[in-house]
């Protein structure tokens, strides 16, 4: 799915977000990977049995970047991606309101997520449909950040 994302998004003329190197090539990307599922909450998102959508959550953010830890428990959505032939199907949006309800089951009252607010911002306007709130902006070297959050109830 990751090697697709990147795939799709090159495309469509977006090499900032993801880069153009294939996930599965760039170095320490499988290993990246191989972490996400021995040390983090992973959650896949399957269509008849097919998995369509993968999603990462922690208890913070990652150490890439200079976002400071909330100051209190949270659910941080570190990795959200999707296969692309089932874009437009609500995939993401499914799995971010299964985030909402991991972090309601476990008491968690925050829920967050960063992402490239490059592209004219759709990919924050798409968070901010799904229920965040903008917070903190940031650079990783170029790369434009936005923190986001969302408070369950």
């Amino acid at each position: 799915m990751l090697d697709g994302a990147v795939a799709w998004m090159n495309a469509r003329g977006n090499t900032e977000q993801w880069g153009t190197e294939p996930w599965s090539r760039r170095p320490g990307g499988a290993e990246r990977v191989a972490a996400y599922t021995a040390e983090m909450d992973v959650h896949v998102a399957e269509s008849d049995g097919v998995p369509v959508g993968a999603m990462v959550l922690h208890s913070g953010p990652g150490p890439a970047i200079a976002v400071a830890p909330a100051g209190e428990p949270e659910q941080y959505v570190r990795l959200l991606v999707s296969d692309r032939r089932y874009a437009g199907r609500g995939v993401g949006a499914a799995l971010l309101a299964h985030a909402a309800d991991v972090a309601r089951r476990t008491g968690i009252e925050l829920l967050r997520v960063d992402c490239w607010a490059g592209g004219g911002g759709r990919l924050v306007a798409f968070y901010e449909r799904n229920g965040f709130t903008p917070t903190e902006r940031f650079l990783a070297g170029d790369w434009p950040g936005q923190v986001l959050a969302r408070r369950i109830t």
